[in-house]
């Protein structure tokens, strides 16, 4: 007879998460977390034994829904009597695929997650009672005239920086994206509900706010009067103790000169992530972006003349269905042409349901991955060479929580490049002015100004 971990009645119930997919997966997983502390559950880390284990999913890619379904099954592995809740993405998408997991009590999308206290009550009772006929299933399809489901945080992982979920959902539909189906219509969160949020978080300590959201260049768009996003960030810094803003992406197609001067101006960081998905026009149309790569230049070329020292990151997608080697030609060329500081590649993964599935000129795995570390590795080249532009200078330093492996104070700056430098802890939290002196495996060394 097997031995499973009973919960003791005489302490407080588990709960333990595991988050896949983008910062606004993190922003969730927040606002879950203090969800189940309200109901007096502890929080352990996912390897440690808990009564829930819950996962939120991601499935941007086939990948993601495997790294689910693992995930789940060592949270069943680590405790076979607790209750398993698959959350978010892969349910909203896909709810049958969900369904059909052995080894999950609870099955949950986005739209019912505020009854996720409700179902996980019901399937601890179900299994204190011996009695799992399957999982609960809670997911609504998405409606027209759908808002923003506000679940506010106060807190976030670290405490320097934290994430602000600004918006939801996208009405683009790419050819090849699945998110539309997970995340459902575009919605924006009202300003001041944003702002509130970030007065909470300034004074439990947070230093650095990063706007998040699906399409978040559309901030506000559907909003009674509409607001822009460069409105909501000049509300936010001006918020006293607010030292930096960042946000997370945004499509070239939503960056405006407004957009632009706010960025160029502190609390703001110098810092824009814009995708760009392929160099080649012709695949650029049968993914459904609505650019070209001479527009897409454009717009980097006009960032980067009215923000000093503009870090653009970006993503890129090989082996979409079709490309050749000259349209994959062409993305490294014109990759190399925009000297990004930094490039998320990834492959592309075929997402039923959406256009590019059905397309002819499916790519091998092979392929794709021949093309993804090419592109690995000249990211790699053009954050070096963007790095050597700023040694020896003197850039101001977010200093976070916690030290690197060397013992030292780490920090970013605000065009995104991590610097690690001696300092004793009373610089935690603050911004301070370091010189950037050599590039080192992930940092650049530096030392503090003096007087810093």
């Amino acid at each position: 007879m097997t031995d499973f971990p009973q919960h003791d009645e005489r302490r407080a119930p588990r709960v333990a998460f595991a988050t896949l997919g983008c910062k606004v997966n993190q922003y969730d997983t927040q606002a879950m977390i203090e969800v189940f502390r309200r109901h007096g559950y502890e929080l352990v880390d996912f390897p440690e034994t808990a009564d829930v284990y819950v996962i939120n999913t991601c499935t941007v890619t086939g990948r993601a829904d495997q790294k689910s379904r693992q995930l789940l099954r060592r949270a069943r592995r680590q405790n076979p009597a607790a209750v398993t809740v698959v959350v978010g993405c892969l349910p909203q998408a896909n709810p049958q695929a969900a369904a059909s997991l052995a080894e999950a009590d609870v099955v949950i999308g986005h739209r019912e997650r505020k009854a996720l206290m409700e179902a996980v009550d019901e399937a601890r009772r179900r299994r204190q009672a011996g009695n799992v006929p399957g999982p609960l299933v809670r997911v609504a399809p998405w409606e027209p005239g759908v808002v923003f489901d506000e679940t506010p945080i106060t807190a976030m992982a670290g405490r320097t920086r934290a994430t602000i979920k600004i918006q939801e959902g996208c009405n683009l539909h790419c050819t090849y994206c699945i998110i539309p189906y997970a995340r459902g219509p575009a919605r924006s969160r009202d300003p001041a509900a944003v702002v509130a949020e970030v007065q909470r978080l300034v004074a439990a300590g947070y230093r650095e706010f990063v706007f998040t959201g699906i399409c978040m260049g559309g901030y506000g768009r559907d909003l009674t009067p509409p607001v822009s996003l460069a409105r909501l960030v000049r509300e936010v810094a001006a918020v006293p103790g607010v030292a930096r803003i960042r946000l997370s992406s945004v499509e070239p197609t939503d960056i405006d000169e407004e957009l632009l001067q706010v960025v160029a101006e502190p609390p703001a960081a110098a810092h824009l992530h814009i995708p760009l998905q392929s160099g080649s026009n012709r695949i650029l149309v049968r993914m459904g972006r609505r650019y070209t790569r001479e527009k897409y230049a454009a717009v980097v070329a006009r960032a980067r003349a009215v923000i000093p020292d503009l870090a653009v990151t970006t993503d890129v997608m090989v082996g979409f269905p079709g490309e050749t080697e000259e349209d994959f030609s062409e993305t490294s060329d014109f990759v190399e042409r925009m000297g990004f500081a930094r490039i998320h590649v990834f492959p592309y993964s075929r997402r039923p349901g959406t256009p590019a599935a059905e397309m002819p000129g499916q790519l091998s795995e092979d392929v794709k991955e021949a093309r993804v570390r090419v592109l690995v590795a000249l990211g790699a080249r053009l954050g070096q060479r963007f790095q050597e532009q700023f040694l020896g200078r003197v850039m101001a330093v977010l200093v976070e929580e916690q030290r690197d492996g060397q013992g030292r104070l780490e920090g970013l700056t605000g065009n995104y490049l991590r610097a690690a430098f001696e300092g004793d802890d009373r610089f935690k939290g603050e911004l301070v002015p370091v010189r950037l002196l050599r590039p080192e495996q992930g940092v650049i060394a530096g030392e503090l100004v003096a007087g810093g």
